[in-house]
């Protein structure tokens, strides 16, 4: 009777264990079967609608070499502007992605205040977060499921202070927009910069908002230091920055001027015109970066966008963002579990258009090389010249936390 019984009980928790397994194989096959939806969270309105543009035609891309599939799956990207910064609508249409449309993953999230508030969101839901631009170096801080796969402000700033002294510089002024990217470049220039034996004579900070650089410019030139160090956000603000330095006479006063790659960004350049020429800049990408991978890419985005709209970093991220998601699902066999996708995630290392980029297994930041160039007119075009690079650097603030 007892091994009767004992051989049932046995038989029923296979055939149950069997059913279980057969039930979450079926799921997964479900799960599998339907669309992955993606929330895009960019700008698509306003004075940076240019970024939500140059994600699209990234991602675009990345799909149409891929059969419009991502982890074996058909994709659905579900759009929504911010119109800017604006961190209490960001967690608003967050909330509505994740509840309201059922999607699997988040992404976009060109400005550090939005992707801070969705931070949030993402551990609540416990929702994949890849961040496309966003270069606050806290951010990936925020919430465990929030990865980049863009940059940081500090990290392309730390190099350009090592290069400035390696060219003999060392007495120079900041000059950074009002916000949290902006004091990240004036903190990660200060710190380099003075700990290689340079000096820091003034700073400032101009407001986002319409500013007039003029009185800034003069108050520069009175001071009369060796260099100038800038940042502002890709768009508006370099420009008009860059015009009262050539109507100043900043350079015939023998004022030397250097900035992270947003003063040049490759999809506002030709609209900023000579104005930016011979200027030296550090950052992650360039149109005209001189790899297999980019020239290809570069092609390929003409074709299918026109010689009008060059790639910029920002299409250059929203493309390696999907190959990451990409090559996470392949890892996780299709499943985008918040904790299972992020493990996924970490340490994963593939060739981008920018070249080889990594993320950090610790921090969840990426980790690539950056890159010197100088503001130059090839073939009746503007471009940024790679000359020099340093590889493999890391969030420099990230960095400092951990020692």
């Amino acid at each position: 009777m007892t091994t009767t019984m004992t051989k049932r009980t046995l038989l029923s928790t296979l055939l149950l264990a069997g059913l279980g397994m057969a039930g979450a194989g079926q799921a997964l096959a479900q799960a599998s079967a339907e669309p992955l939806r993606i929330g895009l969270i960019a700008t698509y309105s306003g004075p940076y609608a240019d970024y939500g543009r140059q994600f699209d035609a990234g991602i675009a891309l990345y799909l149409k070499e891929h059969g419009g599939k991502v982890g074996g799956r058909v994709v659905e990207i579900i759009k929504k502007d911010t119109a800017g910064p604006a961190p209490d609508a960001a967690k608003r249409i967050a909330q509505e992605l994740i509840v309201r449309d059922k999607v699997n993953v988040l992404t976009g999230l060109d400005f550090s205040p939005n992707a801070y508030a969705v931070g949030a969101i993402a551990t609540q839901a416990k929702i994949p977060t890849l961040v496309m631009n966003a270069a606050s170096s806290a951010i990936t801080t925020s919430s465990p499921y929030v990865a980049r796969l863009s940059f940081t402000v500090q990290q392309v700033t730390d190099p350009m202070a090592r290069y400035m002294l390696k060219q003999g510089v060392k007495d120079a002024y900041t000059v950074v927009a009002d916000y949290a990217s902006g004091v990240d470049a004036e903190t990660a220039f200060k710190k380099a910069f003075t700990a290689g034996g340079g000096k820091v004579s003034g700073e400032v900070r101009t407001p986002m908002n319409n500013p007039d650089f003029s009185a800034y410019v003069q108050r520069i030139k009175d001071a009369k230091p060796q260099a100038v160090f800038f940042f502002f956000p890709s768009g508006v603000m370099p420009p008009a920055f860059l015009k009262v330095w050539k109507e100043r006479g900043m350079e015939q006063a023998g004022i030397k001027l250097f900035a992270t790659g947003e003063a040049t960004d490759d999809s506002y350049l030709d609209a900023t015109g000579d104005v930016a020429l011979g200027l030296v800049t550090s950052h992650h990408y360039s149109f005209a970066h001189n790899s297999p991978k980019n020239q290809k890419f570069v092609k390929d985005f003409a074709a299918d966008n026109g010689t009008k709209l060059r790639p910029s970093y920002f299409a250059v991220t929203a493309y390696d963002t999907m190959a990451a998601i990409d090559l996470a699902l392949a890892k996780t066999k299709g499943d985008t579990a918040g904790d299972k996708f992020m493990d996924a995630l970490k340490g994963l290392s593939f060739e981008s258009p920018r070249g080889p980029i990594e993320i950090d297994a610790a921090t969840r930041d990426i980790v690539q090389t950056v890159y010197i160039r100088k503001t130059e007119r090839a073939n009746g075009q503007l471009v940024n010249v790679e000359f020099d690079k340093f590889e493999r650097v890391k969030d420099p603030a990230k960095e400092a936390a951990a020692k």
